[in-house]
């Protein structure tokens, strides 16, 4: 059974550190003879992203291959199976879906009510949870509220005991700028009654104190700039657990488990890098690493069928690295995908020895096992538990995505073949930002009134999270069919509600190197090779992806494939003239680019001329407003990009949701030649004739 978790600030009294260390005693249970062991299930989720239920709000509709309501079907059976587990989060868990926004932003949730993914948290007995980095996006304030934390942060208000999570949400690497304390209690030592087996065979029960550490990116402080500038730091993951390890374990922890909400980058460690994971495993007293942010499986899928491991956990180091068993340097670790799809299991089996129980590790297994675990082909159930829950908030959110815009459009606006040229829905975006910082500068700033302006925006829904997970507005839209856009529809087009319009003021080598950083998305094809090439290996971040636009289409470029990465674009021009390294240009982009998100040279905040208060996403609902008619003639094919036409000697694939060839031909996409078989993850490989 669960216990109350004790948590543990900085600023700890005597008394509690007392208590706490008091807790893991032989004298406050029965002797625990040496020879004991006890099995040990830590269970992780990651980026649920607000995914309650398995439903797309933007498409209005069931999606059974998300969703918390089956992640419940497979941590019940996790449970069943192994009878002591503790179950985590690894953060990125309020924001991500149009429910999360309804609850934040158009019908704010109540301090008495805890959001309606706490709801299921609190309902699934969860024992501690991390913090993401989209936590932020909303604000500290609402932050704050949500979780129910007195953040100390001037300005901020302390809650009133609102509702919230019922078990310990903890983060060890931000800090309060005034109070210089972490702002939420950087970890948690939560007691649990578990079973262990004496050397005669018979069971005993036992205290078991698990410590729970969690980091965020540094990055936060320049994708939330807004939010946080001034009011907390982040210290380097690697830093931070070195401090806090010996201190959780001072306190009573039998083992200590880091939840890192970064992805896996093996090369040379820095405080400010975003996918420190890796480097935890070097932290001596680090027990077990659960990670996310990548939205990534690791280890290696193990259900039939199961997808490839990603192109991107492919270059990690061998010797350090074991992608089959789930060990990073020795440590087990697991990331568990994105949006409640999949759950990391790690089973440890301790050895009780020296009055300790010591891990043993040739008996540690590691899983991330995913909805079609039993057979490889049918999704588990959902929990029926669970919709009654949140019954009223998803039928809210429902009703309030399918409210009108007033605004009709005749094309199909879809990111499905975004990666081979399509603009569909990528262009509306660009020229919804164009016509906003061409409206500043014209009010605000004249200086700049000759400079052109042009747009970058990305695909941000194109395969990333599966199969399902592309942009997809208005399916069927014709001229004689228009379709009425909805309140849902721009948050397809552009995802991301907490990203705000800014400028910035680059010359023409600027812009080339962004584009060159851009094509890092695409695989280098060798035109002599007969076996098949993936275009794009890794949809892992396809949201660094920027596709350029100018009015009138007055800027173009070409992308050759075939070239390593870093000399690429060719063929760069503006009204048909060669772009100079020289020449001046205004780009709209959104704060998390114009700040250095993406790591893109030379754009790093030094060159922001324009920091609006208003959101990409509402930019690009009032311009769909003003225009009242959206047409595929004018905001659906002004394509600025082409690849290097090349004869490649073996196939060249893009992997794109199944079914929608009939959506290549329609854009004219000539290049799109064939549907091939699917991929383990559900992908269809499409067939990409580059010589075309």
């Amino acid at each position: 059974m669960n216990t109350t978790p004790i948590l543990l600030t900085v600023a700890v009294s005597a008394a509690l550190a007392t208590l706490a260390a008091c807790s893991g005693s032989e004298d406050m249970q029965p002797l625990i003879p040496e020879g004991s062991t006890l099995k040990v299930a830590l269970l992780e989720t990651t980026d649920l992203h607000a995914n309650v239920m398995s439903y797309d709000y933007f498409g209005v509709k069931e999606d059974t291959t998300l969703g918390m309501e089956r992640t419940a079907t497979l941590i019940k059976s996790a449970r069943a199976e192994n009878p002591n587990t503790v179950l985590l989060d690894d953060g990125d868990t309020i924001q991500g879906t149009l429910l999360a926004d309804y609850q934040a932003l158009a019908n704010p949730v109540t301090c008495s009510t805890p959001l309606a993914v706490h709801k299921v948290m609190n309902a699934l007995q969860y024992d501690a949870g991390g913090v993401g980095n989209h936590e932020f996006n909303y604000g500290l304030g609402y932050l704050s509220q949500v979780t129910n934390r007195d953040f100390g942060v001037p300005g901020v208000t302390k809650p009133g005991n609102c509702g919230g999570p019922n078990f310990p949400v903890v983060l060890s690497n931000v800090n309060g700028v005034s109070s210089q304390v972490p702002i939420f209690a950087p970890y948690a030592i939560v007691p649990k009654t578990f079973k262990a087996t004496k050397p005669d065979g018979s069971s005993l029960d036992v205290t078991f104190n698990v410590g729970v550490l969690s980091f965020v990116p540094p990055q936060i402080m320049d994708w939330d700039k807004k939010n946080l500038d001034g009011k907390v730091y982040v210290n380097g993951v690697k830093e931070s657990a070195t401090k806090y390890v010996p201190e959780v374990r001072s306190k009573g922890a039998d083992i200590v488990v880091a939840l890192s909400h970064g992805g896996l980058d093996a090369s040379a460690y820095s405080p400010k890098m975003e996918n420190g994971s890796y480097h935890l495993t070097t932290v001596p007293g680090i027990d077990a690493l659960m990670v996310g942010h990548s939205h990534l499986i690791f280890p290696k899928a193990r259900e039939k069928n199961g997808p490839a491991l990603d192109a991107s956990l492919l270059s990690l180091p061998k010797d350090t690295v074991d992608s089959d068993k789930g060990l990073v340097n020795g440590v087990p670790t697991v990331m568990a995908q994105s949006w409640g799809r999949r759950l990391g299991i790690i089973q440890l089996t301790l050895l009780r020895q020296g009055g300790q129980w010591v891990v043993q590790k040739d008996k540690t297994n590691v899983e991330s096992r995913g909805f079609k675990y039993t057979d490889g082909v049918t999704n588990v159930a959902a929990d029926a538990g669970v919709a009654p829950l949140v019954d009223t908030e998803h039928k809210g959110t429902v009703a309030y995505a399918q409210q009108s815009l007033g605004v009709t459009t005749d094309f199909e606006m879809s990111a499905f073949f975004a990666l081979v040229g399509d603009v569909s829905a990528i262009q509306i975006v660009n020229q919804a930002q164009i016509d906003y910082v061409k409206n500043f500068v014209a009010t605000s700033l004249p200086q700049y009134a000759g400079i052109p302006v042009i747009s970058t925006s990305a695909p941000f829904k194109a395969g990333r999270n599966g199969a399902n997970d592309f942009t997809d507005v208005a399916p069927g839209a014709s001229a004689t069919s228009p379709f009425t856009l909805q309140v849902r529809n721009p948050g397809d087009l552009y995802l991301y509600s907490n990203n705000n319009v800014q400028a910035v003021k680059i010359k023409g080598s600027d812009l080339k190197n962004w584009l060159e950083t851009s094509a890092k998305q695409f695989g280098q094809i060798d035109p002599s090779k007969s076996t098949e090439q993936d275009l794009v290996p890794s949809y892992s971040t396809i949201y660094n992806y920027d596709v350029f636009y100018a009015e009138g289409n007055a800027l173009t470029y070409q992308i050759d494939v075939t070239k390593p990465v870093g000399s690429r674009i060719v063929n760069v021009s503006y009204q048909g003239k060669p772009i100079a390294d020289g020449d001046d240009f205004i780009v709209a982009t959104n704060d998390y680019r114009a700040g250095g998100g993406g790591g893109f040279p030379g754009i790093d905040g030094g060159k922001t001329i324009i920091k609006s208060p208003d959101a990409n996403q509402t930019v690009v609902s009032n311009y769909l407003k003003k225009i009242g008619k959206v047409t595929y003639a004018a905001n659906g094919n002004g394509r600025s990009w082409s690849f290097v036409k090349v004869t490649t000697a073996g196939p060249v694939i893009l992997r794109a949701q199944p079914g929608k060839l009939a959506v290549a031909k329609v854009l004219g996409l000539a290049l799109v030649s064939a549907e091939g078989s699917l991929d383990a993850s559900g992908y269809a490989k499409y067939a990409i004739d580059l010589s075309k």
